[in-house]
């Protein structure tokens, strides 16, 4: 496309042009030249009818003197351009208006045939080796009581037919070349429309190709070139986006692996050369065994995180109440509330509530939302977990009263491995991907998380599930 597109489309137009004169020299002149024949014909029949039912039949019938017809004859041959003859059936020459009247020396046509039209009452031709050029003949005969006394024949040249044909078809030119000319409109129309814009797209492509993903491609456009150029350039800065999203995952990756890798590798260098005494490995040994929790967990989040990417996240839908979900989702950071001294208040509507869903998979969503609640709410501090229902839906709410989530971080909270500055003093052993997986989980439902924040105040997620009536 890059190098002959245009080309294509310059030939192709040039082929119309040459086809177009093609058509016009060849089929429309045979046309133009077969219908001017015709007309003529019929024109010079009716001429040739009149004169042999009036002065032809008065000559025949002794009514009018040879004299008078010719004088009357002459007229008419120079005003129809023509010669006009009356020939007897035996081809003998009585009357020809191109020549003077010698009733002594008659003129023979040898051969003659009236039947030489084929059924018509025209032809064309030399007219019996009459003519040196060609000529367009017409019959009409002369009858006197149903008896054929002779013919009346008007011959017209054809190079006349000719030369109006040629006037014709000049003018066919002539309007030719102006609709070829007047065709470069589509032709510019082409090129700015769609060839130029199509060549930006091209060099855009080649660029994304090549990695330039902030190569500007600006085409404007309201129809499907400009839609195919501004969804060029919505992919590309996905994929940079993406590109970019990689880069930070494998540096966070790096720094979480690294840090308590760190950790490990100093506290058993330490025990092995005897910096840490004997009677003090089991307070640092617990800290490795922490340090190698926080390590599985962070590569249990990554396996987790990979395969809701590659297998789509396969489901087990179940009905199940979430009330009693929540209830034991809660009681399992009992310990964990106790030792912050936070409360957790459950507002739960009606005895049962049955969704549809994986009841795993939405108990690690509670417990990722719940876990981060804890981790950033202070002391003396209430969490609650409220269910409402509305529209044959189930809406599970967990408000805190932490320190909140930045304006600004609001939307890239669910961003792999992203923490707000705000939680990076207090999420020490966090990954980063729970709230990711969330997402991802409730995604998967076919439903919506949402949260709502203020910095210093609290935060508060809301997500939804699809509500099974309950028969009892």
């Amino acid at each position: 496309m890059k190098k002959t597109l245009y080309t294509k489309f310059i030939l192709a137009y040039i082929i119309f042009g040459l086809f177009g004169f093609a058509v016009v020299a060849t089929f429309v002149s045979s046309m133009t030249l077969e219908h001017l024949k015709r007309e003529k014909a019929d024109s010079l029949y009716k001429e040739a009818t009149l004169i042999a039912n009036t002065y032809a039949s008065d000559l025949y019938n002794s009514q009018a003197s040879i004299d008078v017809v010719q004088k009357q004859l002459n007229a008419l041959s120079t005003y129809l351009g023509a010669s006009i003859w009356i020939i007897n059936p035996s081809g003998r020459i009585i009357l020809d208006t191109s020549t003077p009247l010698d009733i002594d020396n008659p003129v023979l046509v040898e051969n003659f045939d009236p039947t030489i039209t084929s059924g018509s009452y025209y032809t064309v031709g030399d007219f019996f080796n009459m003519f040196e050029e060609e000529k367009l003949s017409v019959f009409a005969p002369i009858t006197t009581n149903y008896e054929v006394k002779g013919y009346v024949v008007i011959h017209v040249s054809m190079n006349a037919i000719r030369k109006s044909c040629d006037n014709l078809l000049n003018i066919s030119y002539i309007m030719l070349v102006i609709l070829f000319l007047l065709s470069l409109i589509i032709l510019i129309f082409f090129t700015e429309i769609v060839y130029i814009p199509l060549r930006k797209i091209t060099v855009a492509t080649e660029q994304f190709a090549a990695g330039n993903m902030a190569y500007d491609l600006q085409i404007d456009s309201g129809d499907e070139i400009g839609y195919l150029a501004a969804s060029l350039s919505y992919m590309a800065s996905e994929i940079a986006r993406s590109e970019e999203n990689q880069r930070k995952m494998v540096a966070n990756v790096s720094h979480d692996f690294r840090s308590p890798l760190t950790s490990i590798k100093g506290y058993l260098e330490a025990m092995i050369d005897g910096t840490i005494p004997p009677e003090m490995s089991e307070k640092y040994m617990k800290i490795v065994l922490n340090e190698t929790d926080r390590l599985t967990k962070l590569t249990n989040s990554l396996l987790t995180l990979n395969n809701l990417n590659t297998s789509g996240m396969l489901l087990d839908r179940t009905n199940f109440d979430i009330n009693q979900v929540i209830k034991n989702t809660a009681a399992s950071f009992e310990g964990t509330c106790k030792s912050k001294m936070v409360a957790i208040e459950l507002i739960l509507t009606g005895e049962i509530m049955i969704v549809n869903a994986d009841v795993l998979k939405i108990q690690q969503v509670l417990y990722n939302i719940l876990d981060n609640a804890i981790k950033f709410s202070p002391k003396d501090s209430v969490i609650k977990i409220e269910t409402t229902e509305k529209h044959s839906k189930i809406f599970v709410s967990i408000k805190d009263h932490g320190i909140g989530i930045p304006k600004d971080s609001l939307k890239l909270i669910w961003d792999r491995f992203y923490k707000t500055d705000l939680s990076r003093g207090k999420d020490k052993k966090g990954t980063g991907l729970g709230l990711s997986i969330t997402k991802e989980i409730i995604h998967a439902h076919g439903e919506n998380i949402n949260v709502i924040s203020t910095e210093g105040v609290g935060s508060e997620f809301i997500f939804s599930l699809p509500k099974v009536e309950n028969d009892d």
